[in-house]
């Protein structure tokens, strides 16, 4: 039995919901309708199915290794256990760098919507006080989050609703030039709006009866976002046009806008500023968690293993990971953040799904099919992103592996 302090058992399944919501109903349906359009044409809603296909393969995946392994750490820790200390490892650091470019991501949307002219500075203070939030306790973070998913929900369904009801007179095309590199470009892109739903198992150590609670709430949590996130996609693509969509960073307001209620605009900017700081909420607390489990396995320092004796959470993981963000959302590009993050991410998924295929029957493996359409989504996908973010990707994960060979050989 590991003398390793554990972390309390708390959260239910709306709670666990909530924070996959939290994490996919965000910034992702804000700031990636535009590339992924710009990218796929007017094959945008062919995109979303792939990658929702991609994420309910992953869901399924990660839910049944959840069940098994109800700990915090995710992938790293199923990668480990089916595969081998290698792979939990190269799962956890490119979930680590992946996550902590899509926090910087989800920062920078927070500002670029807040104050356009001190986007990064209004970054690095989101950064600061959502951090805060999580170091205080992941019950107070659940609360949070579900007040911010709740008022996204609301000022989504009236975009919607406005964009089906106003003039379509507006909408235009982009030129039928879109070959299938294109699409599977920007379903890479709007996979990062998709990858949330997993931040359920990345807590599966707070859950309350992890082995039915986690499965039930990755898949309420993955089908609502893809509701929501066809909804809206199909209503702006009405207004706009892919070529509108494809114009500009603040598609939503745009879209409100031309269908004739510009007053609306300045109430859509203030929910995607809800949306990516609920987001970057749950990330933290999710890249913190693998950051915990890492360090208890001696890949990261051990003193980030650190669990606070009051607020029960992983405070150093947690102050770390809050500065590592703010650093990057200072330094560098939201859409260089998006592509870095999709690509990591997808080879994080690549794992967990090769992991699930090892399952037995009595462990409730998925259907034969899921995991290998799973693991080959995901290295299609990631392949097909912007070439400068697969040649960045690829370098951060081959740093991450001479790393741990160069630890293993140094500790012989």
């Amino acid at each position: 039995m590991s003398d390793e302090p554990e972390l309390r058992r708390r959260l239910g399944l709306s709670d666990s919901v909530v924070i996959g919501l939290g994490s996919m109903v965000g910034a992702g349906i804000f700031a990636a309708l535009a590339p992924a359009a710009a990218a796929a044409g007017s094959w945008l809603l062919l995109a979303l199915g792939i990658a929702a296909v991609v994420a309910y393969c992953n869901a399924t995946s990660s839910a049944r290794l959840a069940a098994v392994y109800p700990v915090s750490g995710g992938t790293y820790v199923y990668g480990r256990e089916r595969l081998g200390d290698f792979w939990g490892y190269l799962a956890g650091w490119g979930f680590v760098v992946g996550k902590t470019a899509s926090c910087a991501a989800m920062a920078l949307t927070v500002g670029s919507y807040a104050w356009p002219e001190q986007a990064r500075a209004v970054a690095v203070g989101a950064v600061v006080v959502i951090t805060a939030i999580n170091y205080a306790g992941v019950q107070k973070s659940a609360l949070a989050t579900r007040v911010i998913v709740g008022a996204v929900l609301v000022v989504l369904a009236v975009v919607a609703a406005v964009c089906f009801a106003g003039d379509h007179g507006g909408a235009a095309a982009l030129p039928d030039r879109i070959g299938p590199r294109g699409v599977l470009e920007a379903a890479g892109l709007l996979f990062f709006a998709f990858a949330g739903y997993a931040r359920i198992a990345t807590l599966g150590e707070e859950v309350r009866d992890p082995g039915r609670t986690i499965p039930r709430a990755i898949a309420l949590a993955l089908g609502i976002a893809l509701a929501v996130y066809a909804v809206v996609a199909v209503a702006v693509l009405l207004v706009l046009g892919s070529a509108g969509l494809a114009a500009g960073a603040d598609p939503l307001a745009r879209a409100v806008t031309a269908a004739g209620v510009d007053g609306l605009a300045p109430v859509v900017r203030v929910g995607a500023v809800l949306a990516a700081a609920g987001s970057l909420l749950a990330l933290i607390l999710g890249v913190s968690r693998t950051t915990l489990a890492m360090a208890r396995d001696g890949h990261l320092p051990r003193a980030l293993a650190a669990v606070h004796p009051k607020y029960e959470v992983p405070h150093r993981a947690e102050l770390a990971v809050g500065l590592i963000v703010a650093v990057v959302a200072a330094s560098f590009d939201i859409r260089a953040a998006i592509g870095f993050s999709s690509f990591a991410v997808l080879a994080y998924y690549l794992i967990a799904n090769i992991s699930a295929g090892t399952l037995s029957v009595s462990e409730n493996r998925p259907a034969r099919a899921i995991p290998i359409i799973g693991a080959l989504g995901c290295g299609v996908v990631a392949l097909s992103l912007p070439m400068s973010s697969v040649i960045a990707g690829a370098a951060v994960l081959a740093v991450g592996a001479i790393a741990y060979w160069a630890r293993k050989f140094a500790t012989r």
